[in-house]
């Protein structure tokens, strides 16, 4: 396959604007067209997130980002995978690049989100696992998280103490972060103080729902090369979008659960079933290599089951890895350096862009107050509704 590198990365802060979720988004583009010193006219295909709680323009999103830029003729496209449909997106573009339809293509994502925690959309559906799981299981997504989390608590002794270090960590690093919602360091007594919302989970182990958008300009390799900012070009060596490997045990039961290919969904999992590892096999890289991650921290519990998923460390040795600071700035892998889903909250179209766009100002050494020093190999990974998932690695 062809070579196709990262020239432009945009973001529209994260918050609650209460705007348009377009407005998000065209911002977001034209931040990474003139990071990319180029214009739309330059832009051959655009590959867009969709979002499902703003009405049918966000049905229609590539379209909707292209009449918001202007019509001109673009090819389009419009997809959704719950949280992992910004990778899938950028996986869009990538392909038709490689393709030879187009030598620059636009990669966008935006949401406006509703207060609280996201909850079933309206409308009676008895065959969505989805609908099913909030209204027969009462299953909200805080709910789900603590189950994560009460897993790790069972099979390997974690601790609120542990969970709570994640957020210290995380919130940390967020303060050096212009386009995070939340630039607060949080202590352990403030957020031992903070209500519970789904045992043991309190509020600040949870992220929120945000208003947001992120945006990448990807181009071939031959058109790249033209260009005078070599020296800024991030490559993409690999992105994973598959499904997980285990079966249905119940064929004729709805599938509730919300996790994607996660290498330990269960107890003897390693990464290397994970859809992790199909990313380091076409990257040509492993665990070792990585010099940091962006993880999806939904929870501070679910971002100690992601170090064991992405081969950081074995199973039940995530709390070891974190208290060694390892996944801080400054120890060897830093983890979420951007603040993560903790700093940020979560815009669902936007949150897997907003993770390329870090590794790519970070192998920039453009991430002025949360840099990694000499980082040169970066990897992302989130976690999307029924077997959807993401995964992209990126080198310098």
């Amino acid at each position: 396959m062809s070579d196709v590198v990262i020239l432009g990365a945009g973001m529209h802060p994260w918050g609650k604007w209460g705007k348009n979720f377009v407005e998000y988004g065209v911002v977001a583009a034209r931040a990474a067209l003139a990071d990319a010193g180029l214009g739309w006219d330059d832009v051959g295909f655009l590959a867009a997130g969709n979002t499902m709680r703003n009405g049918y323009p966000g049905y229609v999103s590539g379209s909707t980002f292209a009449q918001a830029l202007g019509w001109r003729g673009v090819r389009v496209s419009s997809g959704y995978a719950a949280c992992a449909s910004g990778a899938v997106a950028i996986d869009q573009a990538r392909a038709q690049i490689q393709a030879g339809r187009c030598d620059v293509a636009l990669v966008v994502g935006a949401d406006t989100a509703p207060k609280g925690f996201f909850g079933p959309l309206p409308g009676e559906r008895p065959e969505d696992p989805d609908w099913l799981r909030f209204r027969i299981l009462g299953a909200t997504n805080p709910t789900y998280f603590a189950l994560y989390a009460r897993r790790r608590m069972e099979q390997y002794g974690a601790t609120a103490k542990d969970f709570a270090t994640v957020k210290v960590k995380n919130s940390r690093h967020g303060v050096g972060n212009p386009y995070a919602r939340y630039r607060k360091e949080f202590g352990y007594d403030e957020i031992a103080e903070s209500p519970v919302v789904a045992d043991p989970l309190r509020l600040v182990d949870i992220c929120a729902t945000s208003d947001g958008a992120a945006s990448l300009v990807l181009a071939s390799a031959e058109f790249a090369a033209s260009r005078p900012d070599r020296d800024r070009q991030i490559k993409i060596a690999a992105i994973s979008t598959v499904t997980p490997q285990y079966p249905n045990t119940y064929l004729d039961m709805p599938d509730i659960a919300t996790d994607s290919a996660i290498g330990a969904a269960l107890p003897e999992r390693s990464f290397r079933d994970s859809i992790a590892a199909a990313a380091y096999e076409e990257a040509g890289v492993g665990p070792d290599d990585l010099d940091l991650a962006e993880v999806y921290d939904l929870s501070t519990a679910l971002e100690l089951d992601w170090y064991e998923n992405i081969g950081l460390c074995g199973e039940g040795e995530a709390e070891a890895l974190l208290h060694s600071g390892a996944t801080t700035l400054g120890g060897k892998v830093p983890v979420n350096a951007s603040g993560g889903l903790a700093s940020f909250g979560e815009a669902i179209p936007a949150q897997a862009i907003a993770q390329v766009c870090e590794l790519t100002w970070q192998l920039r050494g453009e991430a002025e107050g949360r840099q990694v020093e000499g980082a040169r190999v970066g990897l992302s990974i989130n976690q999307g509704l029924f077997g959807h998932g993401s995964c992209v690695i990126t080198t310098k």
